[in-house]
């Protein structure tokens, strides 16, 4: 099914007529003034916070104003206003991931992008524009948070609700592939160790011996309870423990720390960043370098949040260096390996053959569907919902 490397690279662009790959890069997006802020808090509470919460719905205006008036303070203290560069990295991952996919497809294979909360790039209004392009496959490649299906899953729960809109008879996507996480790929976390290191090398060491040195690595925070959701939990902790085996050698003061958005009533990953900083010192760094290896693309949290922190522990220690590092962003290497972790899928989706979807047949299949499985109980068939290999009846 998925090629070996090798192949890939003799691949030549056949003429295959409409047979097209569209990829779609999935990010939050982010308002870019203050004032589109309570109604942006709005809509993520209702997806994000929808999974995990006791919380009944009429919760969100209020919360998300008061969500919001927090963080006034944070944006207020960016002198002047302060300008999300969220969008714009992400549009440059865009434009490099498409380079680096273009060099091996040509024009069969273009890359879009997809802001979960901002207009003009709302799933919906992209994959119209992919439809009308005329392509017919589709990679969804959710590239912001490097956790699991649970922020991943808001993705696809929007790229779902915006197909389900499509009316005619057969539909218009006849491929479909994705990439969930690379909490696990070798690249991505030798990248982020590098980073770190090389930081400490250039600016730290003359002054801090390494046991001195203190770093903080920074994970997308998780709800512990979230509906019976995988909420991430377990591909954070798994990236931050590979980062950290990566230095823990040459510098023993390492701790996650967990960017939370601490809504009430729910138990949220610890420790969060600010306490991670804190246990170091004790510890006895003197220097904090603080590491974002749970975003793949700056955002609010990794700068203002962070900023935040640093300014409160600064108040208490100044006698402490902080280091705030950025995020993977549009690191060379780092486009490089997004489009190579695409192409197994990308060759997949333009191998195999087009699978017609009939949306009107689902109803029927809804209805009938149940009675197969009344049947499945017997010793001979129970085996069979094991192991599904997700390519019927779903």
């Amino acid at each position: 099914m998925v090629a070996t490397p090798e192949k890939q690279q003799q691949q030549t662009p056949s003429a295959a007529g409409s047979d097209r790959v569209a990829v779609l890069l999935m990010g939050y997006g982010e308002v870019e003034s203050y004032d589109d802020f309570a109604n942006y808090n709005e809509q993520a509470l209702n997806l994000l916070t929808a999974k995990f919460a006791p919380v009944p719905t009429w919760v969100y205006p209020p919360l998300a104003q008061l969500l919001a008036k927090f963080d006034l303070h944070e944006w207020s203290h960016q002198h002047g206003e302060f300008i999300s560069p969220h969008n714009a990295i992400f549009e440059k991952q865009r434009a490099g991931i498409e380079h680096h996919l273009q060099h091996q497809w040509g024009d069969r294979v273009k890359v879009f992008k997809a802001f979960n909360f901002c207009a003009p790039f709302l799933p919906e209004q992209v994959l119209a524009q992919i439809q009308a392009e005329g392509f017919d496959k589709l990679l969804i490649y959710p590239l912001l948070v490097v956790d699991s299906i649970f922020t991943s899953g808001i993705a696809v729960e929007q790229v779902n609700d915006a197909l389900a809109q499509f009316t005619g008879s057969e539909h218009w996507v006849n491929g479909q592939r994705y990439i969930p996480s690379f909490y696990d790929e070798p690249g991505y976390i030798n990248l982020m160790a590098q980073m770190v290191e090389e930081h400490i090398v250039q600016h730290l060491a003359a002054a801090h011996l390494p046991s001195q040195t203190g770093i903080v690595l920074m994970n997308h925070g998780c709800p512990h309870e979230a509906k019976g959701f995988t909420s991430g939990i377990d591909e954070s902790q798994a990236l931050y423990e590979l980062v950290r085996k990566q230095l823990i050698h040459r510098y023993p003061l390492i701790s996650v720390g967990w960017l939370n958005h601490q809504t009430p009533l729910i138990k949220w990953t610890q420790p969060t960043a600010d306490q991670a900083a804190k246990n170091l010192m004790d510890l006895g760094a003197t220097s904090i370098v603080f590491m974002p290896i749970g975003f793949a693309t700056e955002n609010h949290e990794t700068l203002l949040d962070v900023e935040h922190i640093i300014e409160g522990l600064r108040r208490k220690r100044p006698d402490v260096t902080y280091v705030q590092l950025s995020c993977a962003n549009d690191h060379p290497a780092f486009l490089e390996m997004a489009a190579e972790w695409a192409h197994p899928h990308i060759e997949a989706l333009l191998s195999e053959q087009a699978r017609v979807v009939q949306p009107a047949l689902a109803i029927a299949q809804a209805q009938t569907v149940h009675i197969h499985h009344g049947h499945s109980h017997d010793h001979h068939h129970g085996h069979d919902h094991g192991h599904d290999h997700g390519h019927h009846h779903h």
